[in-house]
């Protein structure tokens, strides 16, 4: 898919073929929370408005939607459908940073999360996240702090934990989702927890930020040169991780989940790793011929496995 390419030259080639839409609206019954009561911390000007579009290129025989120049991130609070497990997970769609698959990577992993007894929250964070720019191929900054994308990501965490038992939520078993870019905010959070990059503004940032646990799918941004991002410093206290990736990715590649793979294991955390030979990248939840597509029920046994969900 040519959405999540890191040569983003190409994804701006491909949205100016894309359909213009109304501004992103979750389904009926649910209502968007803005995370920040005021100011933006960071705040940035944006070359237009907030958009919708729909990307002609479909994913298993269906098109997807993204939304971009989000400059006030939103949370979107969807609760579980028949048992409540007490667990929660926010969701980071992927879009390099500088888009996001708000349905594919989004409210489709919402169904898939709620319909397991799993409160899921739904974040639009900003994008372009600073320093993340696709005006040119070169990126430097490929390995760089997605500054205002990981701002939000604690504000939302600290939102849910201090709303836990409003919204029927356990605040030990906060997890993290994310697709792409996403998966690496799931690593950023997983390790950049202790401070946040912003000034406490409320009791909500009083909360730890720190996820429970983090699901990191077919991530970018983590290996190095054969190393281990330094932005993203794992120590014992780096929440359980599952990581899933394809060998045939060829946006991101299987580099990204084996450098995180090995840095937590040689931290003592514990992680769960599944490669697959044929997949490729940003395909979501939607069922494919290929073997991957099965990973939701894998991602749900590890869940059951520490802990965080009960069958």
């Amino acid at each position: 898919m040519k959405l999540f390419c890191l040569a983003g030259c190409l994804v701006l080639a491909t949205m100016s073929l894309c359909a213009h839409a109304a501004t992103w609206q979750p389904s009926p019954g649910h209502s968007q929370i803005g995370i920040w009561p005021q100011t933006v911390p960071d705040a940035q000007p944006l070359p237009g408005p907030e958009y919708l579009k729909v990307d002609k290129e479909n994913v298993a025989g269906k098109p997807y939607s993204y939304v971009g120049n989000v400059s006030r991130p939103t949370m979107t609070v969807y609760s579980p459908k028949g048992k409540n497990t007490g667990a929660a997970v926010v969701v980071f769609p992927g879009g390099g940073f500088q888009i996001l698959a708000i349905d594919l990577e989004g409210t489709e992993v919402c169904d898939w999360l709620t319909s397991n007894g799993i409160t899921c929250v739904l974040l639009k964070y900003r994008v372009p996240s600073t320093p993340y720019d696709w005006h040119c191929d070169c990126r430097p900054h490929n390995h760089a702090i997605s500054k205002l994308s990981l701002e939000d990501a604690q504000r939302t965490i600290g939102l849910v934990r201090f709303h836990a038992k409003e919204w029927h939520i356990d605040p030990d078993k906060i997890g993290v989702i994310g697709f792409s870019a996403g998966g690496y905010l799931v690593a950023e959070i997983s390790t950049n927890y202790k401070h946040r990059l912003y000034a406490p503004i409320d009791a909500a940032d009083k909360e730890s930020c720190r996820p429970d646990f983090a699901m990191a799918i077919y991530p970018g941004h983590l290996d190095e040169s054969g190393a281990l991002n330094a932005n993203v410093p794992v120590s014992g206290e780096t929440p359980p991780t599952f990581l899933l990736q394809a060998e045939d990715d060829n946006v991101d590649g299987v580099r990204q989940s084996l450098a995180y793979y090995g840095a937590l294991k040689k931290a003592g955390v514990p992680v769960e790793m599944h490669l697959y030979a044929r997949g490729g990248h940003a395909f979501g939840l939607r069922p494919t011929k290929f073997p991957i597509t099965h990973w939701p029920r894998l991602a749900t046994q590890w869940m059951n496995t520490i802990g965080m969900i009960r069958d």
